[in-house]
């Protein structure tokens, strides 16, 4: 047991505040090396507003296990695609909606969240499932099915076809910055393309392995990137965006994440960056692009948070966050409030 992890008092919120100093707030980490808990400054604007039971970490889980939990996140995300696309033919009105006007849900969306939930409740009764419309339901295996029934709930209310169902199970809690991904799938419904990943098993687009490609210089560098849903998040995007477009060879955005991710892992964007995002959001993506070779961090090589995500190959990942950095990106306002897509 030579590495360290984190974790939260049983029952906790993931924002959990021993104390503050400034805008910080302390979690709590504890170190298998001296066995001595140790404060660690969390930023307000690092945090994810989820709550769910601490259980315990479970044991490293054997490749063929990995791979059975592969097969059901795909085997799950297809399923959730077919239903996706059979309610796409109708009128799909908004159901309510989140951080702004703009921050939409629609009767799909709950209806593809309930199915994954009962289907992993039937497959898989004593873990834990976070979702993004209708949140978090504790579990006893220390395994966490982190769902997000359409990424890209815009696109797919105006017959835009870039959105998709993601599907992954971590272990630990459902916090990308404590989390170890263990499998994962986005799936394109318009498309029907299918990303796969599973932990130390590589990563697949409809079955083939995907290696990122080398790191382009950042002039030649083709960027994805989203925006927030509130007035204020996005002057500032804009302001960001400004000064970085002249820098690279063009910017995207795509209105999927978990899409735009599969695609820097399979070479047809170089990077994607962005703030704001939540657990549901990056689930299975990020596993995609770690899988495929690449990494997913914060600016400044901190860890991905909702402050900010940078996903690449590692060269470039290091330029861009460096001059995101360089044109305000760390002083954008707090992102907390912003629900993803």
């Amino acid at each position: 047991m030579g590495s360290s992890f984190e974790v939260l008092p049983r029952g906790c919120h993931l924002g959990w505040a021993a104390g503050r100093i400034g805008s910080g707030v302390f979690g709590v980490a504890w170190s298998t090396r001296t066995g001595r808990n140790r404060a660690r400054a969390v930023p307000a604007d690092e945090r994810y507003d989820v709550t769910l039971p601490l259980r315990e970490r479970p044991a490293e889980l054997p490749p063929e296990e990995i791979a059975r939990l592969q097969s059901l996140c795909e085997s799950l995300a297809r399923e959730a695609g077919d239903l996706v696309r059979d309610r796409s033919g109708a009128v799909i009105a908004v159901a309510d909606t989140k951080s702004s006007v703009n921050d939409v849900v629609t009767a799909v969306d709950r209806e593809v969240e309930e199915l994954l939930r009962a289907r992993i409740r039937a497959e898989r009764p004593g873990d834990a499932f976070l979702g993004e419309e209708e949140g978090a339901s504790a579990g006893t295996t220390g395994l966490t099915w982190v769902v997000d029934p359409i990424d890209g709930t815009v696109n797919f209310l105006y017959g835009i076809p870039s959105y998709a169902v993601s599907v992954a199970v971590v272990a630990g809690e459902p916090d990308p910055r404590r989390w170890t991904p263990l499998a994962g799938c986005v799936h394109a419904v318009s498309t029907g393309a299918t990303w796969t990943a599973g932990r130390g098993q590589g990563a697949f687009r409809d079955g083939a392995r995907l290696r990122i490609k080398d790191a382009p210089p950042l002039g030649q560098a083709l960027v994805g990137t989203g925006f927030g849903y509130t007035e204020e998040r996005r002057r500032g995007q804009a302001e960001v965006v400004a000064q970085l477009l002249p820098q690279v060879r063009d910017i995207r955005r795509l209105g999927s994440v978990a899409i735009d991710l599969c695609l820097v892992a399979d070479g047809r964007l170089d990077a994607h960056y962005e703030r704001g995002l939540n657990p549901w959001d990056v689930a299975a993506g990020t596993l995609v692009v770690l899988e495929a070779g690449g990494v997913v961090q914060g600016l400044a090589g901190e860890p991905a948070s909702k402050a900010m995500t940078v996903a690449g190959p590692a060269g470039l990942v290091a330029e861009l966050s460096a001059a995101l950095e360089a044109a305000g990106a760390r002083e954008l306002g707090h992102p907390d409030g912003e629900t993803g897509r």
